[in-house]
C-alpha cells in the first residue's frame, strides 16, 4: 500500500475524530440526547476508540496488514472498511459475496441522481420546503413508494453544511431508494446504511434520519427516528401536539447498530410535520431560539390549513422571528396531513 493512500485514510480519520469529539464536547445536552436516541455517550467513546486503534496502526506501520497471510489489504477493501484486516485473497466464500453485494451497492450510490418530486400519495396531503444555509445543503426529504404499496416518508440532516454535507445527503438518499422498495424492515436498511458509513473513510460527519412508513389502506404510521428532531403528529381535535422522539441513534455514531419502531394509527385531520434543526434553532435578534414550544404553538393553530398553507404561514412565522435575516442552517420542512 502507498504512503499516499495511507496518508488520506489518516487525515480522513482525523478528521471524522475531530468532527464527532468537537460535537460530544460542543453540542448542547439536550442535542446530545437527541442524537444518541437509545444510545449513550459511552457508545460513540467506542467509535471514537476504533478510529484511534486505526490511526495507531497506521503511526506503527502495521495498518492494512492482513492477518491471515501477513500481506496489504487491498487499498479499494480499506477506503470502504478501514478496520479491513484479511485482504481479498484470503476472504472466505461468504466473504467475498458480501464484499461483491457492498461494491455494488457503492457504485450505485454513485451513480445515481437526486429527484425532487413527490408523488401523489393516497390519503395525504403533502407539501415540503428546503432552505440550505450554502449554496449546497446538509438536508434531504423524500417520498419513496415501497413494493408492498405503502410509502417512505424520510427527511434527514448531516451534522454541518456545505459541499461535504450535501456530498453525504446524495449518498444516503441513493442508498435509501436502492434499499427501502423491496426490503420487509426499514430498521434493517438504516442498520446497513450505518455499515456502510461508519467505516467508510469518504465519510466524516453523522446523519440523523426520521424514517416513517405510511400505509395508505390502513392509515398506520410506523416509523424509525435515528436521532433526528422529535417528529410533530397533531392530533386532529386535541390540543396537544405528539412528538415522535428518537427510537435510535443517528447514522454513523455507533458501530453495534439498533433502532426500534414506533407505530401511530392516524385519522382523517391528522397532520404529520417533519422539520429539521434549522426550524428549531432558528435565532432572533435578542440570541433565543424558536425552540419546540413556540413551534408546537404554531402547528396547533395553523392545523386546520392545507399542507401548503401550513408550510406558507410557518415560513412566514420563521422569517419574522428571525427579522428577515438568512439562516445560519440548512431549513426544511415536510407536512403530511391525513384526508
Amino acid at each position: 500500500m502507498t504512503r499516499r493512500v495511507v496518508r488520506r485514510i489518516k487525515n480522513s480519520l482525523t478528521e471524522k475524530r475531530e468532527n464527532l469529539s468537537g460535537w460530544l464536547e460542543t453540542a448542547p445536552v439536550a442535542e446530545r440526547e437527541i442524537c444518541l436516541g437509545c444510545a449513550t455517550e459511552a457508545d460513540l467513546q467506542t467509535h471514537l476508540e476504533v478510529i484511534d486503534v486505526t490511526l495507531q496502526q497506521a503511526e506503527s506501520e502495521t495498518f492494512g496488514t492482513c492477518k491471515v497471510c501477513h500481506g496489504s489489504v487491498d487499498s479499494s477493501l480499506l477506503e470502504m472498511d478501514y478496520t479491513a484486516s484479511v485482504c481479498l485473497g484470503c476472504l472466505s466464500k461468504d466473504e467475498r459475496s458480501q464484499l461483491e453485494t457492498e461494491l455494488e451497492l457503492s457504485q450505485t450510490v454513485q451513480r445515481a441522481l437526486m429527484p425532487h418530486q413527490a408523488p401523489e400519495i393516497p390519503g395525504l396531503d403533502v407539501a415540503a420546503f428546503s432552505r440550505p444555509a450554502q449554496i449546497v445543503g446538509g438536508d434531504y426529504f423524500d417520498f419513496i413508494r415501497l413494493d408492498d404499496s405503502s410509502y417512505a416518508l424520510t427527511i434527514a440532516d448531516a451534522v454541518g453544511h456545505g459541499l461535504s454535507a450535501g456530498m453525504l445527503m446524495t449518498g444516503l438518499q441513493a442508498t435509501l431508494h436502492t434499499l427501502l422498495p423491496d426490503s420487509p424492515s426499514p430498521a434493517d436498511v438504516l442498520a446497513r446504511i450505518n455499515h456502510f458509513y461508519i467505516h467508510n473513510v469518504n465519510y466524516t460527519t453523522f446523519v440523523t434520519v426520521f424514517l416513517g412508513k405510511f400505509d395508505p389502506h390502513t392509515r398506520s404510521l410506523t416509523y424509525f427516528n435515528a436521532g433526528h428532531n422529535p417528529a410533530a403528529l397533531v392530533r386532529r381535535g386535541r390540543a396537544e401536539v405528539t412528538w415522535l422522539r428518537p427510537t435510535g441513534a443517528a447514522i454513523g455514531i455507533m458501530e453495534d447498530y439498533k433502532i426500534s419502531p414506533g407505530l401511530e394509527q392516524l385519522q382523517p385531520g391528522d397532520v404529520l410535520v417533519l422539520y429539521t434543526d434549522g426550524v428549531t434553532e432558528a435565532i432572533n435578534t435578542g440570541g433565543e431560539e424558536f425552540g419546540y414550544e413556540r413551534l408546537g404553538t404554531l402547528l396547533l393553530q395553523y392545523a386546520g390549513l392545507s399542507a401548503a398553507d401550513m408550510i406558507a404561514m410557518l415560513r412566514q412565522e420563521l422569517n419574522n422571528y428571525t427579522d428577515g435575516r438568512p439562516p445560519v442552517d440548512d431549513t426544511t420542512i415536510v407536512v403530511c396531513k391525513v384526508i
